[in-house]
């Protein structure tokens, strides 16, 4: 399948950023305030047929960088209006979950709003024990007045029915039971806000920050009781079945996670329709056409570090003595760093720098190189894990922060091709389904 989308023409430059409904979009997240450029010339290599949301960040990365949502929007709006850009885009804030967040971002001009209510969902529904399981559902009754709506009720599908049984309703209500609560109310607050501001706004709904999959049932029950309480989704990112960590490619049964993509985009397109979004999507290369072609081209890709990643190739290449001091520094705080992401490299996965003389091979070590990837594949050297991880640390060190920026500010045409190169290889897939 091709994706197209309609010329929009030309005219003066879009500095602010717009509503993208569920035309295919890409999130390029920009973790440093540099990487706008080269995102650019690869959504403009790939033929215009994806849009871009170009201001992304959320509000615990922002805390990692020392940056406010302000600078996250000027740094994008200013470079596309330097490049006289022309068409829609999009800015989503990303991983909100208090009105504090909505209000901050909106402010600064952001019109997509990601919720995500992973603090209320229980990461342990699916391994509960009868008994235990028959204990947490009558303690989540409070937040599931629903449950009588899909007892016994069952929905087809061409990829399968979904039956709501007793164990399927009870794993749903006690997995993200108090999950809808909490989405249902911080969604209609965005959405309040909005009008009350005159602001546009669009919703995404993010429960893939879990450590087990959302079943066909569980997104159906959360999609249909936002419908009915009025919060109005873009789209929706669900755990998807397999291993997405950061980083690297998708780690998993590729034909089955191709059965779970129909399956979850039947949904979308039922209860909504709506774009399925894939989150931590830098790298998942292996997977891309799959998500094209099961959602027929309706569907949302979230990345952020791997253009933090691609700014340390800049570095490995322009400055290797900095590049070995970030790899020293990054593994000191990695054990500490990796806390809150999904990985599973361990230091001894990857060298030391002292042990690796010659630059390119250290680079293959720690970013890996595409001459190294199979057609079709993603990246997966564990190096990049500990990278990756360790932004936040990097990029508040005084002297590595700094040192760093002064290398993308002095080869920033370098690091505008670097991640063209990197993006066509991402967008290419995506595109041609």
């Amino acid at each position: 399948m091709s994706i197209s989308l309609p010329s929009t023409g030309v005219g003066p430059a879009l500095v602010q950023p717009g509503l993208l409904g569920i035309e295919p979009s890409f999130g390029f997240g920009d973790r440093l305030g540099f990487a706008t450029p080269g995102h650019l010339l690869a959504l403009q290599e790939a033929g215009g047929a994806i849009r871009g949301i170009f201001a992304q960040q959320s509000i615990r990365e922002m805390t990692r960088t020392n940056r406010t949502a302000t600078e996250v929007m000027a740094a994008a709006s200013d470079a596309l209006s330097a490049a006289g850009f022309s068409d829609p885009w999009g800015a989503d804030a990303d991983h909100l979950k208090t009105q504090d967040d909505v209000r901050q971002t909106m402010a600064a001009g952001f019109v997509f709003f990601t919720l995500d209510p992973s603090g209320d969902v229980d990461q342990q529904a699916d391994n509960y024990a009868p008994a235990e399981l028959a204990t947490r559902f009558e303690a989540c009754k409070p937040f599931t007045p629903w449950l009588d709506a899909y007892r016994g009720k069952t929905v087809r599908f061409a990829s399968g029915e979904i039956v709501f049984d007793e164990p399927t309703l009870a794993r749903a209500a006690v997995k993200y039971g108090k999950a809808i609560q909490t989405t249902i109310a911080l969604g209609r607050f965005v959405q309040e806000e909005a009008a009350r501001l005159s602001k546009p706004c669009e919703l995404e709904l993010s429960v893939d920050e879990t450590e087990q999959p959302t079943t066909p049932a569980e997104h159906y029950l959360i999609a249909d009781q936002l419908r009915a309480a009025g919060v109005r989704l873009v789209s929706l990112a669900p755990r998807f079945e397999g291993d997405f960590e950061k980083g690297v490619d998708y780690k998993g049964d590729i034909k089955s996670l191709e059965r779970s993509l129909r399956f979850h985009a039947e949904i979308a397109a039922e209860m909504g329709p709506y774009k399925l979004s894939l989150h931590s999507g830098s790298d998942k290369i292996s997977m891309y056409r799959l998500l094209s072609r099961a959602t027929e081209g309706r569907f949302h890709v979230k990345t952020a570090g791997t253009s933090y990643l691609e700014a340390l190739r800049v570095v490995a290449r322009c400055d290797d003595e900095l590049f070995r001091r970030i790899i020293d520094f990054s593994r000191g705080c990695y054990d500490r760093d990796k806390a809150t992401y999904h990985v599973s490299a361990t230091l001894a996965d990857a060298p030391p720098q002292a042990e690796v003389a010659d630059p390119v091979e250290l680079e293959r070590q720690y970013l890996e190189r595409w001459e190294d990837v199979p057609a079709g594949a993603g990246f997966t050297a564990p190096g990049r894990q500990i990278l990756h991880c360790t932004f936040g640390s990097v990029m508040t060190d005084p002297e590595l922060g700094a040192a760093v920026k002064d290398v993308l500010l002095g080869n920033h045409s370098s690091y505008s091709e670097v991640l063209r190169d990197h993006f066509v290889r991402h967008l290419d897939p995506l595109r041609e389904g």
